[in-house]
């Protein structure tokens, strides 16, 4: 601060000589250092301005369509970060507490049961397809081969052991009391009426429990990942049948992020047709692709949300 009038000040001190290079060449270097590391972070070149992140959650990620889907997002600027989980109890709790953006692995039934157990709010964004929910056997070669006490294994999270209950009542191997629901448990099925029994084990393991039980209702993921040929599945429910709403798969957002733009340019490139091959070919012609608007989706997961919820 200057000092009050009347008084003389020193001029400056004369810069010494040398010093504004190397002071430039400091900065320059500051500069440099600073920009790369900017570079880095950010990814280099292929992550400059306006590309996007988008990590999304499932249980398939070495399936062929993630190259193309991945590859096809990128040519939109989304780098699209597949994160892979070993089972179906992982996906929804990492995509609630925001350590994914999205998931794709589940229907529709699944997801209310997990929103309803949580207290959560997740909620589809986009359909993808349905698939059979079938039984292979290691040991017989038609239904009608299982022999009368024999044992099923089937997936025991809740959504998918309803399902496979119901598969096996239309097989004709049990019974469930009252016809059956989509909730369903092993406690509903008539023993007397049953051709089988059966033995609850986690969905991974379904094809693994094969060699030890008559038979074993397994996912079709798992079924393509343990080597399983669907076309020798012995019975199987059908995905076009009204029934199957409930199996509808699809790409699932937290709620807030529902009409997320980034995410609706997701959706767009999964349904590329050149995605859309690869989804058949993966399982091998059983899937079938399904283009429901996400509001026709949030009304069928609502329904299901109140029949869990009543159930309770």
């Amino acid at each position: 601060m200057a000092e009050e009038s009347g008084t003389v000040q020193a001029l400056p001190e004369k810069p010494k000589r040398g010093r504004g290079p190397v002071i430039g060449a400091v900065v320059v270097v500051v500069l440099v250092v600073v920009g790369l590391v900017v570079w880095l972070t950010r990814g280099g070149d292929d992550a400059g301005a306006g590309r996007t992140t988008v990590k999304i959650g499932t249980t398939e990620a070495a399936a062929p369509y993630w190259t193309v889907f991945k590859q096809l997002a990128g040519e939109q600027g989304i780098d699209l970060q597949v994160v892979n989980f070993s089972d179906y109890t992982q996906a929804n709790p990492a995509l609630a507490q925001g350590q994914i953006d999205l998931n794709l692995f589940q229907h529709l039934l699944f997801l209310a049961n997990y929103d309803v157990s949580a207290g959560q709010d997740l909620t589809p964004i986009a359909s993808t397809y349905v698939v059979p929910l079938s039984l292979y056997s290691q040991k017989h070669g038609t239904v009608a081969e299982i022999p009368r006490g024999g044992t099923v294994a089937i997936p025991n999270d809740p959504t998918n052991q309803a399902r496979a209950l119901l598969v096996l009542q239309k097989a004709g191997l049990v019974a469930l009391k009252g016809g059956g629901t989509v909730l369903s448990t092993p406690a509903e099925i008539d023993a007397a009426a049953s051709k089988v029994t059966v033995t609850p084990v986690d969905a991974a393991q379904t094809v693994n429990a094969l060699s030890s039980v008559d038979g074993a209702i397994v996912n079709n993921n798992f079924a393509l990942n343990g080597g399983l040929d669907p076309s020798k599945a012995l019975f199987g429910d059908d995905p076009k049948d009204p029934t199957a709403e409930p199996y509808i798969n699809a790409i699932v957002a937290r709620s807030a992020d529902k009409d997320n733009p980034t995410y609706a340019k997701v959706v767009q490139i999964y349904k590329d047709q050149r995605v859309a091959e690869k989804v058949q070919a993966e399982s091998k012609g059983t899937s079938v692709l399904v283009d429901r608007p996400a509001g026709e989706l949030r009304d069928i997961l609502a329904r299901l949300t109140e029949t869990i919820r009543a159930a309770r």
